[in-house]
């Protein structure tokens, strides 16, 4: 078990400054931001650096909207395999992937039933990575919490846990 699945992650204020900028540009867009979170495996709880990903879901929903009914607005949807990519590659270079980050529009910070669905690929028992999952709420414009949530086995289910903000770079 990988210990950042656990909680206890720690987050630079200007790695999540980034987070909260995806947010809040993809709110403009009417459209959840979804991005991870990476650091030194050396660290295990640390993580550095912010990576946004490009949510598909609206083009998904603009090309067939019978077989994609949910938009960007409240849904997300990433290129699977440059996921898995950056999951490998982190591993292989000591920086492993630790959180996998997304934002709620104008609903509040919390792991919804799909965002539950699409972590354990279709509600299976288990999560499908080994990562801690941030969700960033943004109402009305404004970014408006950050909650971490990680899977607790004997539950079966994503809890919420503590997040820590540090001050600085």
């Amino acid at each position: 078990m990988k210990a950042w699945t656990n909680g206890g992650v720690k987050v630079p204020k200007n790695v999540l400054d980034v987070v909260e900028k995806a947010a809040v540009d993809a709110y403009g867009r009417d459209e959840e931001a979804c991005g991870y979170l990476e650091g030194p495996e050396s660290d295990a709880l640390l993580c550095d650096r912010a990576v946004e990903l490009e949510n598909l879901a609206n083009k998904y929903h603009q090309i067939d909207p019978e077989g994609h009914p949910r938009t960007g607005h409240d849904y997300f949807k990433i290129n699977a395999k440059k996921f898995e990519r950056a999951l490998d590659e982190g591993e292989k270079s000591g920086r492993p992937v630790k959180v996998f980050f997304h934002s709620h529009l104008d609903c509040g910070a919390y792991f919804s039933e799909e965002d539950d669905r699409s972590m354990t690929m279709g509600g299976t028992d288990k999560p499908s990575f080994s990562l801690a999952y941030l969700v960033t709420a943004v109402d009305g414009g404004t970014v408006t919490a950050h909650k971490l949530f990680v899977w607790k086995d004997p539950r079966e289910r994503f809890v919420e846990v503590p997040l820590e903000i540090l001050d600085g770079a």
